[in-house]
């Protein structure tokens, strides 16, 4: 057990001076390449922003707007019928949408129900078995230049309700 503790301790470090040296006795200039790495990173920030911002926005008009609210109220009656608490609704329109809106929306979950009740469990296992897809499509797809995407929307929103559905159904069946 001794052996994995020191292991466990010495592996980053030994990444973090070992990379640049084996890169360094192969002749890489690795101080240029960190740059340019650096360079290319914040060029990618740069492209980035204006997608973000226009989700983030869209999400705060959303939820300020009093839609959310609303929303759950009406689909309250239909979520306590399929067994969804209504409280995690937030949760599943904004997951696909923002991871960091999601993790928000998480942390208040956990923080109003706990994170043994039942909320709180369902909340955490749809942030692990669920993705971001709106964000991805934005972003990613918007930071290369695909204007067609396909089936890709379509693809990601049946992952997200499949996760959504999973996570219910194995809730269900540990915890409730």
């Amino acid at each position: 057990m001794e052996l994995i503790n020191i292991l466990s301790m010495w592996t980053i470090p030994v990444m973090v001076c070992g990379i640049p040296l084996y890169g360094y006795f192969k002749g890489v200039p690795v101080y240029e390449k960190f740059v340019e790495g650096g360079q290319e990173g914040l060029d990618m920030a740069v492209k980035i922003m204006p997608y973000m911002i226009a989700i983030f926005f869209a999400m705060g008009v959303f939820d300020a707007s009093g839609a959310m609210a609303l929303l759950s109220r009406l689909l309250s009656p239909f979520l306590s019928y399929i067994g969804l608490p209504p409280q995690i609704l937030p949760l599943a329109l904004v997951r696909p949408l923002s991871g960091s809106s999601a993790l928000g929306i998480t942390a208040s979950l956990l923080r109003e129900w706990g994170p043994d009740s039942f909320v709180g469990r369902l909340a955490s296992t749809m942030q692990g078995s669920t993705d971001t897809t709106f964000y991805v499509l934005s972003v990613y797809f918007g930071s290369v230049g695909v204007t067609r995407t396909r089936h890709a929307m379509a693809t990601g929103l049946i992952g997200d309700i499949t996760g959504i559905i999973a996570s219910l159904y194995v809730c269900r069946l540990f915890f409730g």
